[in-house]
C-alpha cells in the first residue's frame, strides 16, 4: 500500500480497477506513483475538494497510473520500429493514412487527439505498415507540441530508411483550445513536414497530398 503524505492509504500501482483498459500497445512509463499521488491530492485540496471523500479516494492513484500510460513514449525509442526493413525495388509512394493518436500538450498537460498520415518514397527499403503506426504512437506518448511531433516522425523516416522522400501530415483537435481559453470548438490544427522529393518536386508533393485526401491529382503543365 502507498500512503500519501497527510492522507489515507491508496492502492498500489499494480492494483487495477474498472477504469483500466487492456491490452495496451506499449509498456507504461516507470513514473513515481507515490509522488504523483501526493501532488494530485494537493491539487484537489487546492481547488477546494475533499480528497478523502469516496469518489476521490482512488483518484490520485488513477491519475498516477494514467500518466504512466499516456507518457509511455518517454521511455521508448520510436526509431527502433524502423530497424527491421525489407529490401524491395518498389518506386512508388507508400502511405499509411488516418493513424489515430492521442498526446498531451506540454503547455497545459491537456490532451490533443487526431490522425497522422505518414508517407515515404522508398529507395530499396520498406518497413511493415504496423511499424509506421508504432512510430507515431511512440512520439505521441510524451509531452508534445504538434509541430515537433510532425517533424520527429518525418525526420525519423528520412534518417532511418534513407528514402527518396518522406512526409507526415497531422490533423488534430486540442482541448487546451476547445475547452478553455479561446474555446473554439470544432477547430482543427493541421501541420506538415515534407522531406526530400516531396519538398522539392511539386508533382510528387501533389500526388502524395492527393493520396492523403483521397482526391485526383495531375502534373502541372
Amino acid at each position: 500500500m502507498t500512503i500519501p503524505r497527510g492522507g489515507k492509504p491508496s492502492p498500489h500501482a499494480s492494483d487495477r480497477d474498472a477504469s483500466d483498459v487492456q491490452p495496451r500497445n506499449m509498456a507504461d512509463a516507470h513514473v513515481d506513483v507515490p509522488r504523483i499521488e501526493r501532488a494530485v491530492r494537493e491539487i484537489l485540496i487546492a481547488v477546494g475538494e475533499d480528497p478523502d471523500r469516496e469518489g476521490l479516494l482512488r483518484t490520485p492513484n488513477r491519475v498516477a497510473r494514467a500518466y504512466g500510460e499516456l507518457l509511455a513514449g518517454l521511455q521508448d525509442e520510436p526509431r527502433r520500429h524502423l530497424k527491421t526493413v525489407f529490401h524491395e525495388q518498389y518506386d512508388e509512394i507508400v502511405l499509411l493514412r488516418d493513424i489515430e493518436f492521442s498526446s498531451l500538450c506540454e503547455h497545459h498537460l491537456l490532451p490533443f487527439t487526431g490522425k497522422a498520415h505518414v508517407a515515404y518514397l522508398p529507395d530499396g527499403k520498406v518497413v511493415g505498415l504496423s511499424k509506421l503506426a508504432r512510430l507515431v504512437e511512440g512520439y505521441a506518448r510524451r509531452p508534445q507540441v504538434q509541430e515537433r511531433l510532425t517533424t520527429q516522425i518525418a525526420d525519423a523516416l528520412m534518417e532511418e530508411l534513407n528514402p527518396i522522400g518522406a512526409a507526415c501530415v497531422i490533423e488534430a483537435t486540442h482541448t487546451c483550445m476547445t475547452i478553455r481559453g479561446a474555446k473554439k470548438h470544432g477547430s482543427t490544427m493541421v501541420t506538415s513536414a515534407l522531406r526530400g522529393i516531396f519538398k522539392e518536386n511539386p508533382s510528387s508533393r501533389a500526388e502524395m497530398l492527393s493520396l492523403i485526401h483521397g482526391t485526383n491529382w495531375h502534373v502541372p503543365s
